[in-house]
């Protein structure tokens, strides 16, 4: 099923393409699910799953110790940071010069270290430790439960070809929980005080940091535009808009907030795993001029750092015309990804230095 979305955000005089959010039901019949995943990821690189067998529960009260941390203090959440990746991060996202009006939680997603961590961002470290550790696992298995329809879709005869990946107990895979603070105070008649935000403009001006970048009159960007590196993404929000997809054609469409539903984006790895066949899309958040505060969870699924990144011999990119290498990415390992992501901009194309230059 396909769900219409709200008027796209026009560049220039080209019209858009129609476009609709792919909604998929994990409890349709697995060849009927698997086939609709796989021309999603084609076709968007993105798509929203109903009936993912994650409780209620499980989500609720991770949000709950979201809420609680975030509520806090700068001084306390500060104890937490600062971000190395991991860790509590304000503005600044990445090493190169990114910025976004938000702050974040950035943790490991395996138990031992959400187990050290949670000492640093919860009065009750145990429970926030479990907690985390529930909703990790639930996403984790939802990812991979959605590899294996992936395989099964492209007819792969090893359909745990790409969820062993992150099964293994050495991935590397991380959870993030994003919190975009409002713009204005509930009854819109002034900026909201940004207290949560330990880089006052003055001192931004001393170190001769750029404002964040804005979009239109009644907005900002919460979090430039970007792929995810890893192989997918599970994202799970609250009931605030903010979320928006680059279209093939370079439109970016607003996705409207499902807080009952998860997300999913097609990752750069699992485009090089498809020989290209999938495409990583593009995304931002944009901060709405709006008195309600935006937060995001998202399950980074990536695999171990020695793990080698090759589209198996099954998969054939359409568009490549049969040669004796028609693979378009050289074999590479997530470590070696992931030193050229540190490496980059937030908003740069990583996959281009491990394209294959006979294509």
């Amino acid at each position: 099923m396909v769900v219409a979305t709200p008027n796209t955000l026009r560049r220039g005089n080209k019209k858009p393409t129609p476009f609709g959010i792919p909604t998929i039901d994990l409890s349709e019949e697995k060849s009927k699910a698997s086939e609709m995943i796989v021309k999603a990821c084609e076709d968007y690189g993105f798509f929203k799953v109903t009936n993912h067998g994650v409780h209620k529960k499980v989500i609720a009260r991770m949000e709950r110790e979201a809420v609680d941390f975030f509520s806090r203090p700068v001084s306390q959440k500060r104890r937490a940071g600062p971000a190395t990746p991991f860790g509590y991060g304000c503005k600044n996202i990445g090493f190169n010069g990114d910025k976004g009006d938000l702050e974040y939680i950035l943790l490991e997603a395996n138990p031992l270290s959400l187990s050290q961590r949670s000492k640093t961002i919860s009065k009750d470290p145990y429970t926030f430790s479990c907690v985390a550790n529930d909703y990790v696992s639930a996403v984790k298995n939802l990812a991979c439960d959605i590899l294996e329809l992936v395989a099964e879709g492209l007819r792969i005869q090893d359909k745990s070809i790409f969820s062993k990946l992150i099964s293994d107990s050495q991935n590397d895979s991380c959870f993030r929980i994003n919190h975009y603070p409002p713009l204005t105070a509930p009854n819109h008649q002034q900026e909201f005080n940004h207290n949560w935000d330990p880089s006052p403009v003055e001192e931004d001006r001393r170190l001769h940091i750029s404002p964040l970048p804005t979009v239109g009159s009644k907005s900002r960007i919460g979090f430039g535009e970007h792929t995810d590196p890893q192989i997918l993404t599970i994202l799970r929000s609250n009931d605030v808009n903010g979320l928006q997809i680059c279209s093939h054609d370079g439109f970016w469409i607003p996705v409207p907030p499902d807080p009952n539903e998860f997300f999913v984006f097609v990752g750069d790895s699992f485009q090089a795993l498809t020989n290209g066949r999938f495409t990583s899309v593009r995304h931002r958040v944009v901060a709405m001029n709006s008195w309600k505060t935006r937060m995001s969870m998202m399950y980074f699924a990536a695999p171990a750092l020695d793990a080698w990144i090759s589209a198996p011999p099954q998969i054939k990119n359409k568009s490549i015309i049969p040669t004796n290498n028609s693979n378009i990415y050289r074999p590479f390992t997530w470590g070696q990804f992931k030193q050229i992501v540190y490496s980059l901009r937030l908003a740069d194309s990583r996959l281009d230095h491990f394209k294959n230059h006979t294509q």
